[in-house]
């Protein structure tokens, strides 16, 4: 992804001339939280009290959602965030979904996927999921799912705006740092290297 410059400013810079297109493109970090933790209590409630999955299948399904999400992550952020169009209209999407994120990669108020991107989209693996799994199983499956999706957005603020003193969220740090400052070509992965590993996407790091 080539940039002219990088700006380390934790501060908004305008995309929008409208101002309610503009207001639709920050969020605070917490606010995926507020949205998104009620979705996954009232889905295990369905799972647990509603459809009667049982403690171990739930669980198990609540895992398989974490695991896809490790996947939908990495893919979504390679292929899709990643992919630089050459028509201008849709290199300007290309920015707004994006590239305003390497060139302002401290801007506080984008480092999180606002609602009016992260609604439609897990509406959208909502349905999707329901449709390729046994009838009921999407109940115990999204939340693991959404919950993959939190600890991705809240990480990806905390990497950008904390100091890590632990060994391994120095590690997650330094993987998306690098991604970041050095190829972003490489380390897809922000929740997790693991994909990065297996499609040879990593960074040599000594």
């Amino acid at each position: 992804m080539k940039k002219n410059f990088v700006s380390n400013s934790p501060e908004s810079v305008r995309m929008f001339k409208s101002n309610f297109l503009e207001s639709l493109s920050k969020v605070h970090f917490y606010v995926p939280l507020i949205i998104f933790i009620p979705v996954i209590a009232v889905s295990s409630y369905y799972a647990l009290f509603v459809n009667n999955l049982g403690v171990a299948l739930f669980f198990g399904l609540v895992l398989a959602g974490l695991f896809v999400w490790t996947l939908t992550e990495y893919v979504m952020h390679r292929f899709v965030f990643h992919y630089v169009p050459k028509a201008t209209w849709a290199l300007r999407l290309h920015f707004i979904f994006h590239g305003v994120h390497h060139d302002y990669p401290s801007d506080a108020k984008r480092l999180v996927m606002p609602p009016s991107a992260s609604i439609p989209l897990a509406t959208g693996f909502y349905f999707l999921f329901d449709w390729l799994l046994p009838a009921t199983y999407i109940t115990g499956f999204f939340p693991g799912f959404i919950l993959g999706y939190l600890a991705y957005d809240i990480s990806h603020y905390a990497i950008h705006h904390f100091n890590f003193k632990g060994a391994f969220w120095k590690r997650i740090k330094q993987h998306h740092m690098l991604h970041h400052y050095s190829d972003p070509s490489k380390g897809y992965g922000v929740s997790s290297p693991l994909w990065d590993k297996i499609f040879r996407s990593d960074f040599i790091k000594k």
